[in-house]
């Protein structure tokens, strides 16, 4: 098995691992997700039924259901187990993309004047959904605007989730979500 410090998108994985275990109990099981999920459905001020709310928990609960077929029989994961099946998920183009249905869901979620891009405030509230600070997220919100126009356009943050499940860059715009990260 490869050192996780010898593996960048292990490292992402780890972080990311760290985020969604949101009780904080050493795993990630569908509840984590669907605490998540409420961050974001509170955050933006949207309702239980609204179809954008329907979208996002359709598209984590597909992300879901991958993860667990990638790691037959269990029905919460360890960190160990996140990383990989998030890797083999990601590495499997026959089914889910995951780095393709979570992202723009979330994106329409996040786009609360449906202007086709995200704003600062509207990236300061995803954010705060994952427990990052105001001063990481001014940050992030100027490494993901690649084009420099003060805005995250559709491209540029399904691009950035990409990047981050695909990138060996610890330092790509991508790889930022959770503030810089050290191996």
């Amino acid at each position: 098995m490869t050192d996780r410090a010898d593996d960048p998108i292990a490292v992402k994985l780890g972080y990311l691992f760290g985020a969604s275990d949101t009780d904080q109990d050493g795993f990630v099981d569908w509840s984590d997700y669907e605490r998540l999920i409420s961050r974001y459905l509170n955050g933006y001020g949207i309702p239980a039924a609204d179809r954008r709310a329907d979208a996002l928990r359709a598209a984590y609960q597909k992300y879901w259901w991958e993860l667990l077929r990638q790691v037959d029989g269990v029905d919460r994961l360890s960190e160990e187990q996140f990383v990989v099946a998030n890797k083999a998920a990601g590495a499997d183009r026959s089914q889910f993309t995951m780095a393709d249905a979570v992202p723009r869901a979330i994106f329409d979620v996040m786009d609360t004047d449906a202007d086709d891009a995200i704003s600062k405030p509207e990236y300061k509230v995803f954010l705060e959904a994952w427990g990052v600070s105001d001063l990481e997220a001014l940050n992030v919100f100027l490494e993901l605007d690649t084009d420099d126009d003060g805005r995250i356009s559709r491209g540029e943050f399904i691009s950035a989730i990409r990047d981050f499940f695909t990138s060996p860059e610890l330092d790509s715009p991508g790889s930022l979500f959770f503030g810089h990260i050290e191996r």
